[in-house]
């Protein structure tokens, strides 16, 4: 029979630290953060947001053939700060943002926006074990997130003097029809394909048009309903024309022009309609007596130029269309 061995006093006690330690040793610090250089290292995590933003404008901000023509291929270089900006995060919220000078192909990137100065990402939950690291940060549904690019033609002003600025029910952010939740449901997180101007739905749900006669003339209406800022707005290229014409005619008759003029257009006022504005027109003319039907046409960039081309069915998208029986 074997003896039975006593474990000593002090093994036992090396062998309690041990475990103590075992048990209740600290984490190790989280590595450092992964330094991003290019929106396609997201795209293996976060393909259905990656392929949104391929399609998006943001997206094409830098290689857009009109924003190159606008921009003389940009040797107008204040445009470069807005289509290949650097991080908003990095200059400031709320602040004009700097041109950066690599991957500019790539326009208004992921990094762009999401990128914070100590190389974290800006997200909507705290995830330290993810690849990224996102950090819950609010300033990403802030409307002065948007502000440094898409104030520079005061778009952000007119939100703020809209309705939809005023905190209570019926406040309504640039997300909120911009960016709006997949299928409405917040669980499925918000589309970045950034709906906007090329969007003709979101472009037709912003105004109404009416027809109707008043003492026996013609009247025409046109109401911002459901734009949050200036129809239309942000690019100064854009325009949009009110016509009309007697049934069975093949030419259009201009009525009135809504654009906001270029700096240098100094004899051109602005007449955009504010949000919640209405415009009504009077058609005197005595060819406006008998049945006529009218029209609200929408171009964008190049097709500026005054005066409105007598053909717009070819050179620009048709928003509503009325009919009015004399």
């Amino acid at each position: 029979m074997k003896p039975i061995r006593i474990v000593g006093a002090s093994v036992l006690a090396a062998l309690g630290a041990w475990l103590l330690l075992a048990v209740f040793r600290p984490p190790p610090p989280p590595a450092p953060p992964r330094a991003f250089t290019s929106s396609r290292e997201c795209e293996s995590c976060h393909q259905t947001v990656f392929a949104e933003w391929q399609t998006s404008w943001h997206a094409q901000a830098w290689i857009d053939p009109e924003v190159r023509t606008l921009s003389n291929d940009f040797a107008n270089t204040d445009c470069i700060d807005c289509h290949a900006p650097r991080p908003v995060f990095e200059t400031g919220v709320g602040k004009r943002v700097l041109p950066r000078e690599t991957r500019r192909a790539e326009g208004v990137d992921c990094i762009a926006c999401h990128l914070l100065p100590d190389d974290r990402i800006a997200g909507t939950i705290d995830a330290p074990a993810a690849a990224c690291r996102p950090v819950a940060t609010r300033d990403l549904a802030n409307v002065e997130l948007c502000a440094p690019c898409h104030n520079q033609h005061n778009t952000v002003d007119q939100w703020r003097a809209s309705k939809y600025a005023t905190p209570g029910p019926g406040y309504q952010d640039c997300l909120a029809c911009h960016m709006p939740y997949r299928g409405g449901d917040p669980s499925k997180g918000r589309d970045h394909t950034m709906h906007g101007g090329h969007d003709m739905e979101l472009v037709r749900r912003a105004v109404v048009l009416r027809a109707t006669r008043v003492d026996g003339k013609a009247t025409v209406e046109v109401e911002n309903v459901g734009a949050g800022h200036n129809y239309p707005t942000d690019e100064r290229s854009r325009a949009s024309d009110l016509f009309w014409r007697p049934k069975g005619e093949e030419t259009w008759r201009h009525l009135y022009r809504f654009r906001n003029p270029y700096r240098f257009e100094v004899d051109l006022p602005n007449t955009e309609l504010a949000s919640g504005a209405t415009l009504k027109q009077t058609i005197d003319d005595p060819a406006a007596a008998g049945d006529i039907e009218v029209a609200l046409f929408y171009k964008l960039s190049p097709y500026w130029k005054d005066p409105p081309h007598p053909d717009p069915e070819h050179e620009a998208f048709l928003v509503h269309r009325a009919e009015l029986a004399p």
